[in-house]
């Protein structure tokens, strides 16, 4: 991320548990596990699954690791802005 300019040191992981009773829009899993895992978030209008390959789970050199969070950052960039930001309001009433 930092090669984007993205300072992410401050962030951390949370549970779900803390945002289950949260109204979303959207609620959007990335990985094949997290789709089947997910709970239900009976607040959320929409639910959509972005099977994208978990970089964490790469083998390899140290190289070959980068480049799988590398992908996965970019495939969620691209993701986001082809379907998230161009959204319109209306399509939520």
């Amino acid at each position: 991320m930092r090669e984007l300019g993205i300072d992410i040191r401050t962030h951390e992981s949370k549970t779900l548990d803390r945002y289950i009773h949260e109204r979303f829009d959207i609620v959007i899993t990335v990985c094949d596990d997290a789709n089947e895992a997910c709970p239900v978030f009976p607040n959320a209008q929409r639910r959509w699954h972005w099977s994208i390959d978990d970089p964490s789970k790469m083998e390899g050199s140290k190289a070959e690791r980068l480049e799988a969070f590398r992908r996965a950052r970019d495939e969620l960039r691209s993701r986001i802005e082809a379907e998230l930001l161009g959204l319109n309001c209306e399509s939520y009433l």
